[in-house]
C-alpha cells in the first residue's frame, strides 16, 4: 500500500498550521512602538509605546500639549510619524484595511448644518463602505439619545447634541476599535453618564476603546488601564490598581491600647494621626477582613466613631507623577 502523496502531506501541514493559528489570541486592537513626531523645533511625540487589547478600555491622560491628540492622529494615519511602528487590529496602520473596523470621534468636528442627523449617519455609512441597514442606523441614533431628533437639521443642534451625533458616527459601522478624543467635552452630567454606560456596553461586546479625556473621574470609572503622557513621553502606564495602589481603611477610634493597636497593625501597614488610624489593606482582602477587625476592636473596648474606605484618586496620582518628573524629562 502506498503512503500519502506529497500533496496530501502539504495539505495536512497547512491544516496543522491553520489550527495552530486559530488557537492563537487575536492581535491587539492597538500596538504602537517608539512613535516619534517633531513639528519643526517642537517635539510632539517622543518614543511612545503602548497597546490596547481586544475588549479593553484604555485611557490616555496628560496635560495640554502632552501629545495625546498627536498620538491618536498617528495611530489613525492622519499624521505620518518620523519614527516608530503602528498596527491596528493586526494590520499595519499604513494599510487602508486597518481602518475599516475603526470608529473615530475627533476632538473638533463639524457636520454640514443643512443635513439631518439621519442623513449625516447615512453619509458616513456610505464612506465607510460597510453595509449597515436603515434599522441599525436608527438604533444607533437611539443609543446616543437622538431618536426623537433624527429628522432635525444638525445646524439647530446644541453642542451636546452634536457630540452625541459624533458618537453615533463613530459607532454606526460596528467597529472593533473605537478611538474617542474628548467624547464628553460638551455633555452635561446626564450625557456623561450615558457615555459611561455606552463605553461599558462596548467593553461587554469585546470592542476595544482608546479614550482621551480631561475628565479624570470618568476615566477612573470605565478604564482598565491608563497611559499618562507628558511632553510627548509616557510618564507612567498600568492598571488602575498598579497606578493607585491598594485600598486603605480610615477609622476614627478612641480607647486604643497596645493590644488594640497590635490588632490594627496585624491587618495591614498602620499609620496614626491623633485618633485617626489608617490601614493599608492587602491587595485582595477577604470579605470578612473589615467586619472581623471592627468586631475585635469592639471586644477590646475600643469606641469606633467612623470607618471609611479610602484610596488615592487618579487625579492625585496623575499630579504626583507629573510633578515628580525631573525638568529635563519634561522638555
Amino acid at each position: 500500500m502506498s503512503g500519502p502523496t506529497a500533496a496530501q502531506g502539504d495539505a495536512r501541514s497547512l491544516d496543522t498550521v491553520g489550527r495552530v493559528l486559530a488557537d492563537l489570541p487575536p492581535a491587539p486592537a492597538v500596538w504602537c512602538w517608539g512613535l516619534r513626531k517633531r513639528y519643526r523645533r517642537q517635539v510632539a511625540v517622543d518614543g511612545v509605546s503602548f497597546t490596547v487589547g481586544r475588549g479593553e478600555v484604555v485611557g490616555l491622560l496628560g496635560p495640554n500639549g502632552a501629545g495625546k491628540t498627536s498620538v491618536i492622529k498617528i495611530l489613525l494615519g492622519l499624521v505620518r510619524p518620523d519614527a516608530g511602528d503602528v498596527s491596528l487590529l493586526g494590520q499595519p496602520a499604513g494599510d487602508p484595511r486597518s481602518r475599516t473596523r475603526v470608529g473615530y470621534l475627533p476632538e473638533l468636528f463639524r457636520y454640514q448644518p443643512w443635513l439631518t442627523a439621519t442623513e449625516v449617519l447615512a453619509l458616513h455609512v456610505r464612506l465607510s463602505g460597510i453595509a449597515v441597514s436603515t434599522e441599525e442606523q436608527r438604533e444607533c441614533l437611539a443609543t446616543v439619545g437622538l431618536a426623537d431628533r433624527a429628522g432635525d437639521r444638525v445646524g439647530g443642534f446644541s453642542k451636546g447634541m452634536q457630540q452625541r451625533l459624533g458618537l453615533a458616527v463613530a459607532l454606526v459601522a460596528r467597529p472593533d476599535l473605537v478611538v474617542l478624543d474628548e467624547p464628553t467635552s460638551a455633555l452635561d452630567p446626564i450625557g456623561r453618564a450615558d457615555v459611561r454606560d455606552l463605553l461599558l456596553s462596548l467593553k461587554d461586546r469585546q470592542v476595544a476603546v482608546l479614550l482621551n479625556s480631561h475628565l479624570i473621574g470618568e476615566v477612573e470609572r470605565v478604564c482598565d488601564r491608563v497611559v499618562i503622557l507628558d511632553k510627548g513621553q509616557v510618564a507612567a502606564s498600568g492598571t488602575l490598581e498598579e497606578l493607585l495602589g491598594g485600598h486603605e481603611l480610615r477609622m476614627r477610634l478612641d480607647g486604643v491600647d497596645a493590644q488594640a493597636e497590635a490588632r490594627l497593625a496585624a491587618t495591614g501597614r498602620l499609620t496614626r494621626s491623633g485618633n485617626v488610624f489608617t490601614i493599608a489593606l492587602p491587595a485582595d482582602p477577604g470579605a470578612a477582613t473589615v467586619p472581623d477587625l471592627i468586631a475585635d476592636l469592639v471586644d477590646l473596648g475600643v469606641r469606633v466613631h467612623a470607618v471609611e474606605p479610602a484610596r488615592t484618586s487618579l487625579e492625585e496620582r496623575l499630579l504626583a507623577i507629573l510633578r515628580a518628573r525631573p525638568d529635563e524629562e519634561r522638555r
